[in-house]
This record gives structure tokens, sequence and C-alpha cells, in this order.
């Protein structure tokens, strides 16, 4: 059985920055795998470890940049990786269509007996593109799994999914299928030195736009960017300094005045 897991790098954005264009300066930004994604790497290497997994790839999309990130869910347990880019891709908003297209490539070589990823990205938020990916492969999906048990021999996953309203469901899916997770599905390994130093020697195949059979117009990105910007603040929060009685009093005068108190 092989798990394909597909894992983002995300930008975190220091408290303060600075704009260019239409996005934050590179300077002020800091790159790690997708929390989510995490999540779904933990589940793939537990699989692998329970002897139901035969292999465990994981699948990018980013420039060389982002081989720091792979390297780390390599270190904490995949096989291999899969990381696609192309000079097309550079400077573009790639839209969840355009991942799904890349993605779907990528499974047609692999084919894959499940496919797990993060339920969103901590970037974007759409949460949209496992359940897309699966829409287009013809796989069956569950998303917010947040509980599994896979049964190869019977060819089905035994999920439990978190929904609106405090709901619980509790399904099987058959295999193949497309699985997004919730964070709390398990607990996520650190990576110890001896995975980082096996995952400087796994391989890492970077596959171009052509090496998958697509063309840029494939993956054109139906959004555009216009612009970005940091919205004004509209606060006028007061913060109240002193010992105890110095606040306790301001505190009292402004209550006052707001009308809250007698």
């Amino acid at each position: 059985m092989k798990v394909l897991v597909t894992v983002k790098e995300v930008a975190e954005a220091d408290d303060d920055f600075a704009i260019e264009g239409t996005d934050i300066a590179e300077s002020d930004l800091e790159y790690d795998l997708n929390e989510w994604d995490d999540y779904a790497v933990e589940a793939a290497v537990q699989l692998a470890e329970a002897g139901i997994a035969d292999e465990v790839v994981t699948v990018t999309v980013g420039p060389e940049r982002s081989e720091e990130t792979i390297r780390m869910a390599l270190a904490k347990g995949a096989d291999r990786a899969v990381r696609v880019w192309d000079d097309a891709l550079d400077g573009g908003f790639a839209d969840v269509a355009s991942k799904v297209e890349l993605f779907e490539a990528v499974v047609a070589e692999e084919e894959p007996d499940l496919i797990l990823g993060g339920v969103q990205a901590a970037d974007t938020g759409f949460g949209a593109t496992g359940v897309a990916l699966a829409e287009r492969i013809g796989f069956e999906h569950a998303a917010v799994v947040n509980d599994l048990d896979v049964d190869a021999d019977a060819g089905v996953a035994h999920v439990h999914r978190e929904l609106e309203g405090g709901v619980e469901e509790l399904t099987d899916v058959d295999l193949p299928a497309v699985l997004t997770v919730q964070t709390g599905l398990n607990e996520p390994r650190y990576a110890s030195l001896r995975g980082i130093r096996q995952a400087q020697r796994k391989e890492i195949a970077v596959k171009a736009l052509s090496d998958l059979g697509l063309t840029a117009e494939d993956v054109e990105s139906a959004l555009t960017l216009t612009s970005m910007y940091e919205p004004e603040s509209e606060s006028d929060a007061e913060i109240i300094e002193g010992d105890a009685g110095e606040s306790a009093g301001r505190l009292a005068e402004v209550l006052r005045d707001k009308g809250v108190s007698a």
C-alpha cells in the first residue's frame, strides 16, 4: 500500500513587516511545514510503522527553498519526496484549481492507494484542495478527519470526523481515498538527529510542468492578487498603567464616562 502526502511550505510574517507590491517582504517571512500537513505526515508514518503502508511519498509544489521543509518531512519518516516547480509558476498565485491540476498529474504517476493532507493551509486557509483533488481523480474522500484506522486487507478506512455544531461522525471510506486531517489526529513527532541525517540521503524528485505532461496554460490561476495592504486600526483602546490604586481609579473614571457604572 502506497500513501501519498501533500505537503505545503507556508510563510509566517514577523510582527512588524513591510509590504512589497502584492506580497510581504521576503526578509520579513519565515517558512515552515504547514501545521495541518504535519499531522498528515505523522499519520502516514504511523501506517508504515504498523506495517500497513509499504511506502510513504510526499508531494510539494514549491521552489528549491522548500526543500528544507521537505527534508523535515523525510526526517520524520517519509521514504521519498516529489517537488513540483517550474519557471511558469514563479511569482504567480496558485489557486485550488491549478494546484489540483499539478497533484492530479503526480497521482497518475505514483498511483497511491491513500492520499493524506492537512484540512487547510495556514496561509490561504482555503480548505478545498484535498476535496477538489478527490473529485478530479475520482477517489472517495473525507474531510476534517480526527481519528483514522486503515484496514488495507478490506480496502477501507474507518474515519472519525468532527463536523459543525459539535456533531461527530463515524464512517467508512473505500480505498483509494483522499483524507484531509485535522489537528489533534495524533501527536507529530520531532525529527531525530538520525532521521535528519537519513533525510539528506533520501530522494527528492524535481518535476517541471513538461515532466508531468502539462503546460503553463494548464495551471494558469483564475485568481489574481491586485493589491496588498495593512488595514488601519480604528481601535481607541487605552492602556491603564500605574499601581493597583491608580489603575482602579482610572478604570472607574472610564466606566463612569461610558455609563457602565452607577
